[in-house]
Formats: C-alpha cells, sequence, structure tokens
C-alpha cells in the first residue's frame, strides 16, 4: 500500500463524526444516528440497502432513493474507496435494486428507481 493511501485509511479511522464523512451533512448524520451508527467507524462493513430499510421502518416512511446512495457512498468510504459524490452510486443502486427484484430477494427496497 503506498504511503498516501495508508495516512487517508488511518485518517478515516480517526474520524470521530458523521459530519465529517464526504457526502453527510446535519440531517443525514440524524437519520444515520436514528438507526444506532453514532459514529463513521460504524458504518464500516454494513449493508446500505439495510440501513435504508431500517430508516424507513424506524421512521415510518419511504425516503428518497438519493438518501440510499448517500448511504452507499459513506460506507463504501468508510470500507476504504476514494470519497465520490453521492449520485455517483445511483446507477449501482438501480442495478442492485433491479436485480433484487428479479431475485425475489425479502427486504429489497420496494421504490421507484
Amino acid at each position: 500500500m503506498k504511503k498516501a493511501a495508508r495516512a487517508e485509511a488511518g485518517s478515516r479511522s480517526e474520524l470521530a463524526e458523521l459530519e465529517q464523512l464526504p457526502n453527510i451533512g446535519p440531517a443525514v448524520a440524524a437519520d444515520l444516528r436514528k438507526i444506532g451508527v453514532a459514529r463513521p467507524a460504524d458504518l464500516a462493513g454494513r449493508d446500505p440497502f439495510a440501513l435504508y430499510e431500517e430508516l424507513c421502518r424506524v421512521t415510518a416512511q419511504r425516503h428518497d432513493p438519493c438518501v440510499l446512495d448517500t448511504f452507499i457512498a459513506a460506507v463504501r468510504f468508510m470500507g476504504g474507496e476514494a470519497a465520490r459524490p453521492w449520485w455517483a452510486y445511483t446507477p449501482e443502486r438501480k442495478r442492485q435494486l433491479k436485480a433484487r427484484q428479479e431475485e425475489g430477494t425479502k427486504g429489497a427496497p420496494s421504490m421507484p428507481g
């Protein structure tokens, strides 16, 4: 691993506030806290689709799909990927939702994509 990549990976583990993550502002940070995600490290290894479904369940409302894109971006960033804007994950979200619906996966978000 290159020195810069190691330094970046190390700095991610030092992030203390959700709002320090790319794409995460006060509103999305509040949504994450509602579902038990208190700090950036809590996102590592999580399933962003499950996080989204939990948010919808806890708040008893279907959230905009861009919230799911933002969750994907945050989870991937904490997993070591480079920071990317949340909308860069929209095509992936659409593909995954379509695949989950075609497979009849339980708990797949049922929303327009």
